[in-house]
């Protein structure tokens, strides 16, 4: 695995640590910051893959667009468009007045990330 790669891991883990840290708080936690972190990861995961597929990956936020694209160099690669849809909406939607995150949505955030980010770790593994 180069430098460049493990530089992706280390932000996603980064973002991964913080949209947990956020969700445990006892006091006054942001649930709309969990949904944005755990977006922020699984994206930065996606690109690292992308990345060690020789693909340069595209200055996109969308996670079903980059799950199309790891597709194309890793045909193994499937995920539920459905989750992915998700997280990109919730890290949207939630970044500005009119919506705002509850316990509920921020718990399938976390979950969707968690999830996501075992898979896309598997993958990287051997890079």
């Amino acid at each position: 695995m180069n430098a460049v790669i493990k530089e992706w891991i280390t932000k996603a883990d980064g973002d991964f640590r913080t949209a947990q840290r956020e969700f445990d708080a006892i006091e006054a936690p942001n649930f709309d910051a969990v949904c944005f972190h755990a977006q922020q990861c699984i994206e930065k995961l996606m690109k690292a893959l992308l990345i060690a597929g020789e693909e340069s990956p595209p200055r996109v936020h969308d996670l079903a667009v980059l799950s199309n694209i790891i597709n194309r160099n890793f045909p193994n690669w499937n995920w539920p468009v459905e989750e992915l849809r998700f997280l990109s909406r919730a890290a949207v939607t939630f970044r500005y007045p009119g919506e705002s995150a509850e316990q509920l949505d921020a718990e399938e955030a976390l979950a969707i990330a968690k999830n996501l980010r075992d898979a896309l770790l598997v993958q990287l593994q051997d890079k």
